[in-house]
């Protein structure tokens, strides 16, 4: 039997972005079966692999409205002239059969999330293609990566539920002994002058307003005015307005215990990782937010906000905690200040650990594959 020719549609393949890096590694894991024959319709990638063809779709930028809709365009011709058995797209276009849902629905995201009072011509014309989509009844799949990307979608229109499965993202597994990882921590913590005593609260982004560093810092600032004894290091990893996070430090207390790192090569992650104690992201929203997963991964108890879509992983005072309201500094600092004893913060990593591995990229591969076999049925049938 000849494979299926399965199109999957991404502005940019395999590169620096959690959205980016999810769709890579879920096509990746898909293209080892022998029965899909995988082909990437993309304006920019990094090849993973050679077991997946790539197809170049132009795009364009000015004026900039016209970005959403030229890439969509575009990725349609280029799969109408290639002739693919089913499309899978990470972003919006016209007439998919599943796509991914890695962010919100755009006047979503507009209004509620980035409180912006008018929508600019890139964002009603973003909006429209979204709106298509969903509209013309071609999609016949629509991928939550959370439950509150589900719940929000189907807020925002009106879908079948049974449209709108949740398949979470995966990690790759890698194990490594007790003596690895100490050797790596000790590492890390002499390459940022960390204390090796004190525990290392790590938080990781590239906009750190969006994922909350505000009140974690303000939280972190009343414990140690609740518990002056309490020793801690926040190690902040990644690059933005850092003059202006240096400055609230110094206003809540904790400039002194507090390390920025800038932005690092993303092959140097897995050490960061193992050089904290516990991961922590009070954002405003994140539809999954992959890093969390990253962290349990390497044993970190997680505490987030409940406006993280990987809330999902999180079960309470086990792996892990999730803050309703992340402005309630006096809240904030009592999760994070019981946390870091040396026996929670021990117990809950090894459970969260214990979650991360029930989330691989084969695992999900395996689920979008059932909805692949779905589809391609249906269309045999008709």
């Amino acid at each position: 039997m000849e494979p299926k020719k399965i199109a999957v549609v991404i502005p940019k393949y395999g590169l620096v972005g959690g959205a980016e890096g999810a769709a890579a590694a879920l096509t990746e894991q898909l293209a080892l079966d022998p029965a899909l024959e995988i082909h990437v319709f993309a304006n920019r990638w990094q090849a993973w692999s050679d077991r997946v063809s790539f197809h170049h779709v132009p795009v364009i930028r000015f004026p900039r409205f016209l970005t959403t809709i030229s890439f969509a365009c575009f990725a349609q011709k280029a799969i109408d002239r290639a002739g693919m058995d089913l499309i899978h797209t990470h972003d919006r276009m016209f007439r998919p059969h599943i796509y991914t849902m890695h962010g919100l629905p755009h006047r979503v995201w507009v209004k509620e999330v980035r409180k912006k009072r008018r929508m600019s011509l890139f964002d009603q014309s973003t909006a429209w293609v979204e709106k298509r989509m969903v509209s013309d009844g071609h999609c016949q799949y629509y991928l939550a990566v959370s439950s509150i990307t589900r719940d929000i979608f189907l807020h925002e229109y009106q879908v079948d539920s049974g449209r709108v499965p949740i398949i979470h993202p995966g990690i790759d597994t890698v194990s490594a002994t007790l003596a690895e990882k100490e050797v790596t921590r000790s590492e890390m913590l002499r390459k940022y002058g960390l204390p090796p005593a004190d525990p290392v609260i790590l938080f990781v982004s590239m906009n750190f307003d969006i994922k909350g560093l505000d009140p974690l810092m303000a939280g972190l600032g009343r414990m140690k005015q609740l518990h002056p004894a309490q020793r801690f290091t926040l190690l902040i990893v990644g690059r933005d307005n850092q003059k202006k996070y240096e400055r609230l430090a110094r206003q809540v207390g904790i400039a002194g215990q507090t390390v920025f790192t800038g932005l690092i090569p993303r092959e140097e992650l897995d050490g960061i990782y193992l050089a904290g104690d516990v991961y922590a992201m009070l954002s405003k929203f994140d539809t999954f937010g992959m890093v969390v997963l990253e962290a349990m991964a390497k044993g970190l108890p997680i505490v987030i906000s409940g406006n993280v879509g990987a809330k999902d992983l999180i079960e309470e005072g086990v792996n892990g905690f999730v803050i309703d309201n992340p402005n309630d500094a006096d809240h904030v600092a009592e999760v994070l200040h019981n946390i870091i004893q040396e026996d929670v913060k021990r117990l809950m990593g090894n459970a969260a650990l214990e979650t991360s591995r029930h989330y691989t990229w084969e695992r999900t591969a395996q689920k979008v594959k059932g909805i692949y076999l779905k589809i391609l049925e249906n269309k045999q049938r008709a």
